[in-house]
C-alpha cells in the first residue's frame, strides 16, 4: 500500500506566536504574550519624541539670539525652583506629619521670643543645620536679614516671599538707609527681625563665639527695639567634617535687653555685653569639650593665688629730678612690646570689638 504525503496544515497543540513576520508553533507558553516588534519599539520611541519636542524647540529658540538665550535660561531657572520647591514641600508635609509622635521640642525660655514685638532675635550660626532650628523656634511675623547676593540664589524666591530685609555690604550709604527703612518696617507692621549677629558660621570643639557684627545693635538702639539672645549649644559632638551623627540640640532664649536711651556709641559696649550673655549661655548648655577639661585642670589654684601677689607686690623706687616725669616702676609689671601690643589688639578682637571694616555690616550667613 503507497502512503500519500498530507500537506494539509494541522493545529498546534501549543501557544502559537503573535509575530505576524514569523509563524511557528512553540511549546514555551510566553511567547504567547510577547508584543510585536514594531508595536513594541513605537510604544516606548513615541513618548521620548513628544517629551523630548519642547527641548529642542527651546534649544532651536536659544541658538537663534543672545535674547532667546536669556528667556530661555530664565524660564528654565524659574521651572525647575518651581519644581523642587513644590516637591519639597510634599515630602515635607509628609514628613512632619509622620515626626509628629516622635519629634518633641522643647525650647529654654521660649516665653521671651514673644514678651515683646518687635524685637531683633540673635542666635550663634554653627553651621547650615541652623536652618532647622530656626524653622522650629522663629515666631510668627518673623522675618530675617541678608546680604542682597543671596537675592539671586535658589533661596532668592523664597526669602522675597518671606520678606527679608537684604543689606547691601559693599555700600554703606544703602546699608544705612536698609537700616532706617527696617526699623520704620518693623515698628510699623510689628515684625520682628531673626539675625546671625557673627556674620558667618563657626564650629569648633571648643565652645566659642565670633565677635559680632554692630549692624544689629545700630538697628537696635536706633529704633528702640529689645534684642532677644538665643543660643544653641555647639553641637561639635554632633555634627562636623566627617561625622553626622544623631543626638537632641539644647537651645536657650535669654531675656529680652532694652536699648532705649542708648546712643550709637553705645553700639560696642552692648555688642560686648550680648556676647558675653551668649558665651555664658553657651558655656552652660554645651558640653566641656575635652581640650576645655584639659586646660581646666591643668591649671591649679597656687599657680592663680602666687600669680596674683607677685603682680601686686611693690618696690619703692626713688625718683631723681630728671626721673620726675617716669612712672613708679611695679615688680612683675613689664614693659608693653610692639609684640604684646599686638596680642592685646587680638585679645579684644575676641571679646567682639571690631574692625572699621566691620561698621555697617549687617549680615546673616548662607543658610545651608
Amino acid at each position: 500500500m503507497r502512503r500519500v504525503k498530507d500537506d494539509r496544515p494541522r493545529a498546534c497543540p501549543y501557544a502559537v506566536s503573535r509575530w505576524r513576520s514569523v509563524r511557528y508553533c512553540s511549546p514555551t507558553p510566553i511567547l504567547f504574550f510577547l508584543p510585536q516588534p514594531m508595536a513594541f519599539l513605537a510604544a516606548f520611541i513615541k513618548p521620548l519624541a513628544y517629551i523630548s519636542l519642547p527641548f529642542v524647540i527651546l534649544r532651536s529658540v536659544a541658538a537663534a539670539s543672545p535674547t532667546g538665550r536669556y528667556y530661555v535660561r530664565l524660564g528654565m531657572y524659574i521651572g525647575t525652583l518651581t519644581f523642587i520647591a513644590t516637591w519639597g514641600a510634599a515630602i515635607a508635609a509628609g514628613m512632619s506629619l509622620v515626626n509628629m509622635r516622635y519629634d518633641v521640642n522643647i525650647i529654654e525660655g521660649q516665653e521671651h521670643l514673644v514678651a515683646e514685638r518687635p524685637s531683633i532675635l540673635m542666635i550663634n550660626h554653627q553651621s547650615f543645620l541652623d536652618i532647622l532650628i530656626v524653622g522650629r523656634l522663629i515666631p510668627r511675623r518673623t522675618s530675617i536679614m541678608a546680604k542682597s547676593s543671596i537675592r539671586w540664589t535658589p533661596l532668592g524666591p523664597f526669602m522675597i516671599m518671606s520678606g527679608t530685609i537684604f543689606v547691601d555690604r559693599g555700600n554703606n550709604a544703602r546699608a544705612v538707609s536698609s537700616l532706617k527703612a527696617a526699623g520704620e518696617t518693623m515698628k510699623s507692621g510689628g515684625v520682628s527681625l531673626y539675625m546671625y549677629p557673627e556674620g558667618t558660621r563657626h564650629l569648633s570643639e571648643d565652645n566659642s563665639l565670633l565677635p559680632l557684627k554692630k549692624g544689629g545693635f545700630h538697628l537696635a538702639i536706633q529704633s528702640g527695639i529689645p534684642i532677644v539672645p538665643i543660643v544653641a549649644e555647639n553641637y561639635w559632638w554632633l555634627y562636623r567634617k566627617g561625622f553626622f551623627g544623631t543626638g537632641k540640640i539644647k537651645v536657650r532664649a535669654l531675656p529680652p535687653i532694652q536699648t532705649k536711651g542708648l546712643t550709637p556709641e553705645d553700639a560696642s559696649a552692648l555688642s560686648l555685653r550680648v556676647r558675653e550673655q551668649m558665651l555664658e549661655t553657651l558655656n552652660e548648655i554645651s558640653a566641656i569639650s575635652p581640650s576645655q577639661a584639659k586646660t581646666e585642670k591643668d591649671s591649679s589654684p597656687l599657680e592663680t593665688e602666687a600669680a596674683g601677689t607677685e603682680a601686686v607686690a611693690e618696690t619703692k623706687v626713688d625718683v631723681t629730678e630728671g626721673d620726675s616725669e617716669k612712672p613708679p616702676v611695679v615688680a612683675g609689671a613689664q614693659t608693653s612690646t610692639p609684640s604684646e601690643s599686638g596680642s592685646d589688639k587680638a585679645r579684644s578682637s575676641e571679646n567682639g570689638t571690631e574692625t572699621e571694616e566691620d561698621e555697617g555690616m549687617v549680615l546673616v550667613g548662607r543658610p545651608a
